[in-house]
């Protein structure tokens, strides 16, 4: 990895705020560096989550503490207008519950000390065509799923002995498997959202003779987490289930899950509530540091491009610690500087 391109390419989409390109970097560089060897640079190897972890390794060592927390979750960048490729293809978004033509892209952010850093991330490839027996439709799935995606970036952030306490996401990724996983294997604390329809029983005996009941169906009016065996689970867990307001002023309900005994329901919904910065991460990626304004037309260019901008966010981030600011007001503080120079620019053009 060329050290000084990585800086100047990650500089470049921070300061963006338009389409982002070879060209455009090397025209801002004013020819300093040809934009044939920006696309060298960006299709010449693949760069990783391995790649990611050593960029932002010292950062988050800074930041870490014995309490911090791994959220997962995955977003989709939608890209209609693109060829349809492994990596730029049909999924489903969760978010809008309806499929999208784009970028599908799993990441982990590390969450300590008020900061959040991504540490690891995974593109969801679709290798695999096949057509349907009833529609006769042409489609794509991929040869690992996202909860393998996502055990997968636990077993690396184990190897590099990031400190955290608990896993938290939403209830896409509360599998049985994932959970076992985190419990048994890793010998840590999930926190989870759950969906209504998952079955637990409220003792050791209901659960050996198979009686359940479904979580939404449960006496919650004490507004205690209740302990109980979730099928699928060989160990106790506490549910909790949360009431909130909307924003337009409905009533929502959230179902949380904990292999953390001690846990109270203020406790799960302050520990849950650190969820959101991997939204807040997603739409900085997205807003603020050019995830979907490439033009790159190759798998790895594109996925490298993908790659900068996950480390122009940790970058961005860190500057707007620094300056004591969030991230979207640092962006707006870069473009109202910019804004100036044109406007004094053109008004020395004008007096010409």
């Amino acid at each position: 990895m060329k050290k000084e391109y990585l800086e100047l390419y990650t500089d470049y989409l921070i300061a963006s705020f338009g389409k982002t390109t070879a060209t455009g970097l090397s025209e801002l560089l004013e020819g300093e560096i040809s934009h044939d060897k920006i696309t060298r640079f960006l299709s010449k190897e693949d760069y990783t989550s391995k790649e990611l972890w050593q960029l932002v390794k010292k950062e988050v060592r800074k930041i870490e503490e014995e309490d911090g927390v791994l959220i997962f979750d995955d977003t989709v960048q939608e890209k209609p207008y693109s060829k349809e490729s492994d990596l730029i293809c049909w999924h489903y978004d969760h978010t809008f519950n309806r499929n999208m033509k784009g970028i599908n892209l799993l990441n982990c952010v590390y969450h300590a000390n008020g900061v959040s850093l991504p540490i690891a991330f995974e593109l969801v490839k679709k290798p695999i065509q096949f057509s349907e027996l009833k529609t006769k439709k042409r489609k794509r799935k991929s040869e690992v799923t996202k909860n393998e995606l996502l055990r997968d970036m636990l077993k690396t952030c184990q190897h590099n002995q990031v400190k955290w306490r608990y896993l938290l996401a939403d209830s896409w990724f509360a599998s049985s498997e994932n959970m076992n996983y985190v419990h048994k294997t890793l010998k840590r604390y999930f926190l989870l959202a759950l969906k209504s329809n998952r079955l637990v029983a409220l003792s050791e005996k209901a659960k050996k003779e198979g009686c359940t009941t479904r979580i939404d169906a449960l006496d919650w009016k004490e507004g205690k987490p209740i302990k109980g065996w979730i099928k699928g689970l060989e160990f106790p867990v506490l549910l909790h289930r949360q009431i909130f307001t909307n924003k337009d002023g409905s009533i929502g309900i959230l179902y949380l899950i904990s292999n953390d005994l001690d846990l109270t329901t203020t406790k799960m919904e302050t520990i849950y509530q650190k969820r959101w910065n991997v939204e807040v991460f997603h739409k900085n990626i997205k807003s603020n540091t050019a995830l979907a304004k490439s033009p790159t037309s190759t798998i790895r260019t594109q996925s490298n491009h993908i790659f900068m901008s996950i480390y122009a966010s940790a970058k961005l981030e860190i500057l707007a610690i620094k300056e004591n600011m969030n991230t979207f007001a640092l962006r707006a503080k870069l473009y109202i500087s910019a804004l100036k120079t044109a406007f004094y620019q053109l008004r020395e053009l004008n007096l010409a």
